[in-house]
Formats: C-alpha cells, sequence, structure tokens
C-alpha cells in the first residue's frame, strides 16, 4: 500500500488515479473465498475453477490499469512502475495466505 500511496502523492506525480487499484485489492480474493465455502457444502469443482478464473481476470486487470493509465498519459511511467510493485507486493501476500493458511489437508499447509 506504501508504494501505491507514494505513486499518488509524490510531487512529481500528485494524480490519485492509481489509487483505485485498491479496489482490485478488495475485490479480488472475494471470488476464491466463496467458491471455496460453496464447494466444501456441494462437492463441486467446476465453482472453484470458475472463481479462479474470475480471480485471474481480476488481477491481471490491477496490473493493467496503471499501465493503461500510462499509455493514455494520464499518469506519469514512475507512478506506474510504483503501483506494478506495490501489485506485486500484495499479490505475493495473498498468495501467501492462501497457500498457507487457507490449506485444509495438512497441519503445515505446503508440506
Amino acid at each position: 500500500m506504501t508504494l501505491v500511496i507514494l505513486a499518488c502523492a509524490l510531487p512529481q506525480y500528485q494524480l490519485w488515479w492509481p489509487l483505485f487499484v485498491v479496489l482490485f485489492y478488495m475485490i479480488s480474493p472475494i471470488p476464491t473465498i466463496v467458491a471455496k465455502r460453496f464447494a466444501a457444502q456441494s462437492q463441486s469443482t467446476s465453482c472453484v475453477e470458475l472463481a479462479m478464473f474470475l480471480t485471474m481476470g481480476l488481477i491481471v486487470s490491477c496490473f493493467a490499469l496503471p499501465i493503461v493509465l500510462t499509455r493514455t498519459d494520464t499518469i506519469k511511467a514512475g507512478a506506474c512502475y510504483l503501483t506494478l510493485c506495490g501489485n506485486i507486493v500484495v499479490y505475493v501476500t495473498l498468495l501467501g495466505y492462501f497457500l498457507l493458511f487457507d490449506n485444509d489437508d495438512s497441519d503445515y499447509g505446503l508440506w
């Protein structure tokens, strides 16, 4: 989040358009969480696959938004790079959470 706020608030950028990626941060894990709860009750894997597809679409959109804003000269390239680095940090953290703490098969997550 610090990198995204820096992309908005630094004096050479001073545009708050990159802050819209925070909406993607909040929305992206929702399909996976809902599908895992629903799949536990109904034993259906197609719901989980659809949720993963929707989640990946939201993640790609989160990375594409700053690039499109840069290409249309709405934000500067430095703000785009800071936002993309912030995206990487946030989504690696979410991936780590889902791999380590949300795994019901073993006591230690990956092992």
